[in-house]
């Protein structure tokens, strides 16, 4: 008769295949979590539950698929991806599909998909492939081809537009600078010429719809009925879940429809109204410990290429937590960025699992990398 098997057995397999059990157990418990809540979000729909775990599911896939590839390869095939996605941003421009008033799009016939999710991943691989052989802190000119690097997806992006997924490529990029070692000295000039170049940026960059954000972040009361609408509603919901919150479908404000986008952008107001301080403070402590160990990871990674491409993919979730905690907050103005693992979607969730499985490969792999 054969033993039953016991949590050693479990946690050999894991290594076996190449899997964090801790990173893996807390990405299986927000994403739970985040189910849970859909079904209440979304008006209990069962269908829409089952699409988001179909989509989670993929996401497993990728990550364990991802986690057996060698890092090398991801260093190989670094600048290929990047030019092929910098390809696709360009066909986009030319032929993609508008939905919304955005041209995001490519349709294939049996796949469509948005290029600009590619770049989430690909900036980082590039930027790590460009200063992983360089020393460092890096110098001026090497400087000025990682911001170009990043500078070029950024403003092709924001021009479809989609300044949500721009800046979560600008910061990609700019993580791997700062985790190069630039000086402070660069880092507030580089910052100067940030805040000197916001006047063109919001002039010539940013659409019409995307300044009235930003001026609803200043002043939401000004139109509480038109543009303030959304997040006057979400910090009310907030408000009313209290310390213990309303209870698993006991939500009123996005039951009662008044909490637009309850099951995609604004999830986490949805979920703290019925799980309300607690709940709210139990996610973020999840959100916490991933990011906590991703950066543990990071550190523990064999050479630099390894390490700025870790440590990218985990400033990258962690941003799409804060940005999107945020925003439903009214701490910070609403670009449109889900909240990773719980709100409803399908390409940035495959976009963040590959990220994982990324990082689960390099601390893997560590001991065999190549330098």
């Amino acid at each position: 008769m054969s033993r039953p098997m016991e949590p050693n057995d479990t946690g050999k397999f894991l290594k076996l295949i190449y899997l964090d059990l801790p990173l893996l157990l807390a990405l299986l418990a927000v994403s739970g979590l985040g189910l849970i809540v859909l079904y209440s979000a979304g008006q209990r729909d069962l269908n829409l539950v089952i699409g988001q775990a179909m989509r989670l599911g993929l996401g497993f896939v990728i990550m364990l698929i991802l986690a057996q590839v060698p890092p090398h390869y991801f260093r190989f095939w670094s600048p290929w991806i990047y030019l092929v996605g910098i390809l696709l941003l360009l066909a986009v421009m030319a032929v993609g599909d508008i939905s919304k008033g955005a041209r995001r799009w490519l349709d294939l016939g049996v796949l469509r998909f948005q290029p600009s999710e590619i770049m989430k991943i690909a900036v980082p691989m590039t930027m790590a492939w460009f200063f992983g052989d360089k020393p460092l802190p890096p110098r001026w000119w090497h400087l000025l081809g990682g911001v170009l690097v990043t500078v070029v997806p950024f403003i092709l992006i924001a021009r479809q537009p989609d300044l949500g997924t721009a800046l979560v490529v600008g910061c990609a990029g700019a993580s791997v600078l700062f985790l190069a070692g630039l000086s402070w000295i660069v880092m507030i000039g580089l910052a100067g010429v940030l805040g000197a170049a916001i006047p063109l940026f919001w002039t010539f960059i940013m659409h019409d719809y995307q300044r009235q954000r930003v001026l609803t972040f200043l002043d939401p009361e000004t139109d509480p009925l038109g543009a303030g609408y959304h997040i006057i509603q979400s910090k009310i919901a907030i408000g009313s879940g209290g310390i213990y919150g309303k209870g698993w479908l006991n939500g009123t404000q996005s039951h009662l429809d008044f909490l637009p986008e309850g099951s995609t952008d604004f999830i986490f107001a949805a979920f703290s109204e019925e799980f309300g301080l607690v709940g709210g403070c139990l996610l973020l402590v999840l959100y916490f410990f991933i990011v906590a160990r991703c950066l543990y990871l990071a550190t523990r990674a064999p050479d630099t290429y390894t390490r700025l491409l870790a440590g990218s993919l985990t400033l990258i979730f962690f941003l799409y937590a804060f940005v999107n905690s945020g925003m439903v907050s009214g701490l910070l103005p609403v670009v449109g960025l889900p909240l990773p693992l719980f709100s409803y979607g399908g390409t940035s969730l495959v976009t963040i699992m590959a990220g994982f499985g990324i990082l689960m490969s390099i601390h893997a792999h560590r001991r065999t990398s190549t330098r």
